[in-house]
């Protein structure tokens, strides 16, 4: 087979049942399905790229039930570079927006985080906008943000732990701060992490942040150069992310994956998860459920 649709349920919401694989398989004139996991993943082979029509109404059955499908290669699914985003992708929420609260401002700093990443607001020019209002918070505020707000995907630490089962390298890398993904990355097992780093004084926040800020562009360069470094060619990766800053990296990335994005990344990357934890990464490179490491 030359092509594989890849159909993911959440494992919390395990919908996929054989009507609906037969159905979809029916509208792609596919293969019959290959389990990766019971009810939650499957494959279905394709000799060749469905016609645009059976493939949206494989999607909107596929929706009515909040199943992810995606078209994927069936040469080099495995991949040996994951590059992920941390903040509303390996973990649930938005650490500037978690330590807003503490400067009472999380609605003012909400609204632009919102903004920068459906890609309306430059990048660099909000981030800095935003931390300049942290200006005298305490460095308790992160110490107490990330043991009491901050929360890992479902998923995350299977799919970090299970890339590096396989020998891959595993790489977090934010737009966020370096207190977060330093963190972040061990609980989860990430090899390598980079991100901003907040500037203080004497204990306290100074409202800036060190430049060069790492944005959509350094996030690119960072995938570049992590594989470049690894011998790795750029169609051996896998990359995820959910907002603006994201894009670049993701178009780069062998496989980019929009995981809960915003719609204009969504619409963009070469797949998208909008109703799977992030364990779908791992089944859409072929991996079966059996092979997980936690």
């Amino acid at each position: 087979m030359t092509y594989i649709l890849s159909v993911v349920a959440n494992p919390e919401n395990p919908t996929i049942d054989s009507d609906l694989l037969d159905r979809i398989g029916d509208a792609v004139k596919g293969t019959p399905p290959r389990i990766l996991a019971p009810n939650i993943a499957y494959d279905i082979g394709l000799a060749k790229p469905p016609a645009k029509e059976a493939l949206s109404k494989a999607a909107a059955m596929a929706r009515e039930v909040r199943v992810d499908i995606n078209l994927i290669s069936a040469e080099n699914r495995r991949k040996k570079l994951l590059i992920a985003d941390m903040d509303s992708t390996i973990i649930e929420q938005e650490c500037i927006d978690e330590i807003a609260d503490y400067a009472g401002k999380r609605e003012e700093i909400s609204d632009i985080t919102e903004r920068a990443m459906r890609g309306e607001l430059d990048f660099d020019e909000a981030l800095k906008a935003r931390v300049a209002m942290l200006k005298d918070l305490s460095e308790e505020v992160l110490i107490e943000a990330f043991k009491h707000k901050i929360s890992l995907t479902p998923g995350a630490k299977t799919l970090v732990q299970t890339m590096n089962a396989m020998d891959a390298m595993t790489a977090l890398v934010s737009g966020g701060f370096t207190f977060f993904t330093s963190r972040v990355a061990k609980e989860t097992g990430f090899k390598y992490n980079q991100a901003n780093e907040l500037l203080s004084n004497d204990g306290k926040l100074t409202g800036e942040v060190k430049t060069p800020i790492l944005g959509r562009a350094a996030k690119e360069k960072a995938l570049k150069r992590l594989a470049d470094e690894a011998n790795i060619k750029l169609a051996d990766t896998i990359a995820v992310g959910d907002g603006a800053n994201d894009l670049s990296m993701l178009g780069a990335a062998g496989v980019g994956v929009a995981f809960r994005a915003k719609p204009a990344v969504a619409a963009a990357a070469h797949a998208r998860i909008d109703y799977a934890d992030l364990t779908a990464l791992l089944y859409l490179q072929g991996i079966p459920q059996t092979e997980f490491q936690h």
